[in-house]
């Protein structure tokens, strides 16, 4: 938001530098982007006074004139303007100015005449849009010589305000003049209004008629006549173009100055187009269409906001007029609109249109239901000065939803101790009242009663407050300090969950996966592919779109999707996890929903997508599903899991569940085909989803023991068997151990070979041995290496080949 330094200043008497106001709005939470003279192009335009005049000798519509702007020498300038006279004081930009369009003012000859200077009209300068007939003449008051900004007044001094989201009440020079007042203790002063009333009430010739009090808590409408359209004053003018708005007419000119002023947005219909004397709020009917005052005719749905009158919408609520309503040139008679609108059913529109505006910007954000008042009544005042006119008496209105204020409980002590600072009772009362906010007497148990302002709509609940104390003291005030910690350290968890989840997910890492990161959103539709249950889903009340619409009960549908958008950019070889919440209806929580953790697999393609060790072609199974779940029980330190068959979700077949310490840890198994399908698998899909929480749990039960590192090196040595079908290589493996080498340390299937033309395969193992107290010789290792391949061969029908 812009804001001039003068308009604030008409507010609450704040006479510091622009740069100290920056300084302290920011540390008040009020950003400053940037300070800046909105008329810094034509600073280098003087004050002149045309001395004499003269036709131009070659042409019959120049004139030669001699302008004095306060110098030593009287500059010769050309002028093409029909209304440059002797006398008259003008704008004058002199050699070396650039202009606000880019042109570079130099000495020149025009038909042979020397100039040295350009007398300016408003549009020139930039002081008005629409170009001008003639230059511009100054009022007398203004002293030759001066740079023109400032002999006109003009806001040279603007500040760029980043305002939060939540402080609606800071869209408007009111809003920081009320932080400038409390922030260096001055008092705050509104404009006066008074406007004489004439005529018959308004309250008895229109009827206001609001379908929802929820879209429209209050709907007021002020009746002028007799006015004048035309342009504004140049005070009006100017000071809109300095914080970047343009000016109209002296009646829209008006209303949006009291929103940039008061933070009010209003809007004048014509009221001579309105039919009937009715004035409703209503949803629009999907397909219905109104041509915004840009021209643009905009189709509507059901959640979009009018105003309209007994025939025919004439406004989108709180977004943009009507170009069937709007106040022309030969209006004379002005129905002025006040309203406040539920802010969610203005951004939607805003936003789906595409159709932003300075009244929805802060509709959105909410504006100040009690305050609407006063700026009405500014508004009206502001119109009748610029434009004459009558005011009716009275007000049409109808306000089925009163503002109700909202009581708080404050304490500060509580105050002091979120903050980390002491707050002393009264220098909390005291900012609290410098907000605006009504105070009562603290009750017994240190509570004060606390009234937010109207205008302060972020002012919810005891924080916010606390909030408020914490940002005016200065939060850069606050020395940092360690939280108290009530607990010993011996009784907190050793392991928070995110740890847990972050080993799961190194583990997953380290044995070949890649995270996936799917939305908590999956669709309806997603879910009745997998035939589960309506009552477990947790519906969105305001989904973004309908493939998210509910909340996930498994990790199975975004683990899906996964897998088709891989598939469809080319990536057929998956193996995937994900580490995750899923969400499942429950009636007795205080959400309406229970939340677990969840860890899930999901493979798909070729068992070794790199071609190694081997086979190369052979695709992902049951083997390996279940492997990656075998291996995260043994990577946990957990007892081995049971494996039992079952038929619980129809689209998995085979299904297997996974039991551990007669726990059901999750569920194994294969995407039947017709879902698989569905998802544009192109090989068997292998799913595991398993409970984080359980095993988080069972991994916390788990004693772990630590084992002095090994000081000496391993010997390994490999060993090839000629295997018949028939013999595992379990059973082999089995038979190593049971041998009791005493340096045997571990074993390790390192290769596999099929003959093509003989029966059995071939299988290398490596076996490895270690002293715990010595470095070992290749003579020791021999002997008992071949010592338990021996035990080996004469326990399994194998050979070495």
């Amino acid at each position: 938001m812009l804001l001039s330094l003068s308009w604030l200043r008409e507010l609450t008497p704040y006479n510091g530098t622009a740069q100290e106001l920056a300084d302290r709005l920011t540390m008040l939470g009020l950003e400053i982007e940037e300070i800046k003279n909105p008329f810094e192009a034509i600073m280098g335009v003087v004050v002149g006074r045309v001395v004499t005049r003269e036709a131009h000798p070659d042409s019959d519509h120049l004139s030669c004139c001699t302008v004095d702007v306060g110098g030593p020498e009287i500059l010769p300038i050309v002028c093409g303007a029909a209304n440059v006279a002797a006398g008259q004081l003008v704008p004058v930009a002199t050699v070396g100015v650039v202009m606000p369009g880019g042109m570079a003012i130099k000495k020149s000859k025009i038909r042979g005449q020397a100039s040295e200077g350009m007398i300016c009209s408003e549009s020139e300068l930039g002081l008005a849009e629409v170009k001008s007939p003639g230059i511009m003449v100054l009022p007398e008051s203004c002293v030759v010589g001066t740079p023109l900004p400032v002999a006109l007044g003009l806001d040279t001094c603007v500040l760029d305000v980043s305002i939060t989201p939540n402080r609606a009440d800071c869209l408007s020079v009111l809003g920081i003049a009320r932080e400038t007042a409390m922030a260096f203790d001055l008092p705050l002063t509104l404009p006066a209004v008074a406007y004489p009333e004439s005529g018959p009430d308004a309250a008895g010739q229109v009827a206001i008629a609001i379908a929802d009090g929820e879209q429209c808590p209050v709907y007021r409408a002020k009746l002028l006549s007799g006015v004048t359209v035309g342009p504004s004053p140049d005070r009006i003018r100017w000071r809109l173009l300095a914080i970047g708005a343009r000016p109209i007419s002296n009646i829209v000119d008006a209303t949006n100055y009291v929103l940039f002023e008061l933070g009010q947005p209003l809007h004048a219909f014509d009221r001579s187009k309105l039919a009937g004397n009715v004035v409703g709020v209503r949803h629009a009917t999907e397909g219905e269409t109104i041509v915004t005052l840009d021209g643009q005719e905009r189709a509507l749905t059901s959640r979009d906001l009018l105003i309209c009158d007994a025939e025919k919408p004439v406004a989108l609520a709180g977004v943009m007029g009507g170009a069937n309503s709007e106040m022309e040139a030969g209006s004379t008679d002005v129905l002025l609109e006040c309203a406040v609108f539920r802010p969610g059913t203005i951004r939607k529109t805003a936003r789906r249109l595409a159709l932003p505006s300075e009244a929805s910007y802060r509709f959105e954000r909410g504006v100040d239901q009690v305050g609407s008042v006063y700026a009405m009544n500014r508004a009206v005042a502001l119109i009748l000065e610029t434009a004459g006119g009558t005011a009716l008496p009275g007000v049409a209105a109808a306000q089925p939803k009163p503002y109700t204020p909202r009581g708080i409980g404050f304490r500060p002590a509580r105050a002091t101790m979120l903050l980390g600072e002491a707050m002393p009772e009264a220098f909390c009362r005291k900012v609290l009242a410098g907000l605006g906010c009504g105070l009562t007497d603290t009750d017994p148990s240190g509570v004060i009663a606390v009234t937010p302002p109207s205008h302060r709509l972020d002012l919810e609940r005891e924080a916010d407050l606390i909030e408020e104390v914490g940002r005016v003291y200065g939060l850069d005030r606050i020395a940092p300090r360690l939280p108290r910690v009530a607990r010993a350290l011996d009784d907190v968890p050793t392991e928070s969950e995110f740890g847990f989840w972050s080993r799961v997910r190194a583990f997953a890492v380290g044995v070949g996966l890649r995270e996936a990161v799917n939305y908590s959103f999956v669709g309806h539709s997603d879910l009745d592919i997998l035939c589960l249950d309506a009552a477990c889903r947790v519906s969105v009340a305001n989904p973004l779109t309908e493939d998210q619409n509910v909340m996930r009960p498994m990790l199975a549908p975004g683990l899906l999707g996964t897998v088709r958008h891989n598939l469809s950019q080319g990536n057929a070889n998956l193996r995937l996890f994900e580490v995750a919440r899923i969400f499942t209806a429950d009636s007795e929580a205080e959400s309406t929903a229970r939340e677990a953790g969840r860890l899930g697999f999901v493979l798909h393609g070729l068992r070794h997508p790199e071609g190694c060790p081997w086979p190369k072609d052979e695709l992902a199974g049951y083997a390996d599903i279940k492997g990656l779940v075998e291996a995260l029980l043994t990577a946990f330190h957990l007892p081995a899991a049971t494996f039992t068959r079952d038929d619980a979700l129809p689209w998995l077949a085979p299904q297997v569940t996974v039991a551990v310490a007669g726990k059901t840890l999750g569920v194994i198994g294969q995407v039947t085909p017709d879902v698989a399908d569905a998802y544009h698998a192109r090989h068997p899909l292998w799913l595991a989803e398993l409970d984080l929480d359980l095993l988080r749990a069972l991994a916390g039960g788990v004693a772990r023991d630590f084992k002095t590192l090994p000081g000496f090196p391993p010997v390994r040595r490999d060993v090839t068997l000629a295997v018949p079908a028939g013999v595992t290589v379990g059973a082999i493996l089995d038979a190593m151990v049971a041998a009791k080498a005493p340096i045997f340390e571990d074993v390790l299937l390192i290769d596999a070979y099929k003959p093509e033309d003989g029966e059995g395969q071939r299988l290398t193992f490596r076996l490895t041995y270690r002293h715990a107290e010595k470095t070992l010789k290749d003579k020791e290792v021999d002997k008992v290496h071949e010592g338990l391949v021996g035990t080996v061969l004469a326990t399994l029908p194998v050979t070495r080949p």
